[in-house]
């Protein structure tokens, strides 16, 4: 049989969210993934434990055109409902840093979970076909899928962005956007290094050192860990602004958040024989030390430099600007920044507000979140608003 009530393109995080909901409310539901296996993407994330949810889930930890979207959904399905579902199927799970909720034991249950939460709905799975031909006429959409075609009166787009190429991941779900008229805002890659050229380059030599800093992009700031890479610059607060970054804008970093912005006059009264060298040692690894100190070309004891000249000093190490000339682009990315245009749907179903029955959710919308488990929480927000849409469709 070939008919029915929903087919959902994708079988990542948002796609069998969405199946499982709407086939537990007695939709007949159908979920292509064109790999050979669901929640690819799901598996390799938080170091393979998968970084669920974030208990600070909120709306202005997304990104989007337009920033009041995602309350709806994240506002009926939260951090505390998915985790519900998590210890329902026993998984054991851990708090780390900032809210991050991880499995203590493999990301694998998180795929588990959604694979039996598809199976009570009895969610049939289509693994390793990518879907061919698609169209839409009187109220329904016909999906050519190998030598099925498929019918359904309700199709719902969730095969994410073009982040990570090597586990499959393409621009499927703009050209299907596309074709069914629905605009799009442009895709850039986010959660990605950023590198550096020129001048900068000469950081490379740090490759490998990291140190907790506040990482700047415009108006957005976070305080986390920093890495310096052979291409520029990684680690956890570079993930974020990467998302807030444009082509020519400067990245700020304050490699010591912590200090006043006389520390160094202080250091001087305090040990007048110390260098600005000696004195960065004590907080920051010692080629990061060796090399903000090179560049900064103050080589003789604190006592025999001018106050005006350690304030600059430390107002540079406040607030050190890199120019990056990119980043390492989509096959390094964790997420997409832009997607499926949120003007063209509902927030409250997620469904196309031009064509009746076209859903679209997770990452190939115009919705992306901070690192630390936000993406997967509007996976499982957008998915469930739209199976419980499909749940109520007469």
């Amino acid at each position: 049989m070939n008919d029915y009530d929903a087919m959902v393109l994708g079988g990542g995080a948002a796609g069998l969210m969405c199946a499982a909901v709407a086939g537990q409310r007695g939709r007949r539901v159908i979920a292509v993934e064109h790999a050979d296996a669901p929640g690819k993407k799901i598996l390799i994330s938080g170091g393979g434990r998968c970084n669920f949810t974030n208990i600070h889930t909120a709306p202005d930890r997304y990104l989007s055109a337009n920033p009041h979207f995602a309350k709806s959904a994240l506002g009926r399905y939260t951090p505390q409902d998915f985790l519900g579902l998590v210890e329902r199927h026993r998984i054991a799970w851990h708090e780390k840093t900032l809210g991050q909720l991880f499995c203590d034991g493999s990301a694998r249950q998180i795929v588990d979970l959604l694979l039996d939460e598809c199976a009570a709905g009895d969610v049939e799975l289509m693994l390793g076909q990518a879907p061919g031909e698609i169209a839409h006429a009187d109220g329904r959409f016909r999906v050519q899928v190998g030598a099925r075609v498929l019918h359904a009166p309700a199709l719902v787009i969730a095969t994410g962005g073009p982040s990570i190429p090597k586990l499959g991941a393409t621009g499927f779900a703009y050209d299907l956007a596309r074709r069914f008229g629905l605009k799009l805002v442009e895709p850039r890659p986010a959660l990605v290094p950023l590198t550096l050229g020129g001048e900068e380059a000469l950081f490379r030599t740090l490759s490998g050192v990291a140190t907790e800093v506040i990482a700047s992009a415009g108006k957005a700031s976070f305080r986390e860990a920093a890495l310096f890479t052979h291409r520029g610059l990684s680690g956890p607060a570079i993930l974020q602004v990467s998302s807030y970054w444009r082509h020519g804008q400067p990245v700020a970093i304050d490699f010591l958040p912590d200090r006043t912005p006389d520390w160094l006059i202080e250091a001087k009264r305090t040990s007048p024989r110390a260098t600005l060298r000696s004195e960065l040692a004590r907080a920051l690894p010692d080629r990061l030390a060796d090399t903000l100190s090179e560049r900064l070309g103050l080589t003789r004891e604190l006592a025999n430099l001018p106050d005006a000249q350690l304030r600059a000093a430390a107002a540079r190490l406040a607030g050190w600007t890199f120019q990056p000339n990119g980043t390492e682009g989509f096959a390094k990315a964790e997420v997409t920044v832009g997607g499926i245009s949120t003007a063209e749907l509902s927030s409250r179903t997620m469904e196309s507000r031009k064509l009746p029955g076209l859903y679209a959710i997770g990452e190939a919308v115009d919705v992306t979140g901070w690192l630390g488990g936000y993406n997967f929480q509007w996976a499982w927000a957008s998915g469930w608003a739209a199976g419980v849409a499909i749940g109520e469709r007469p």
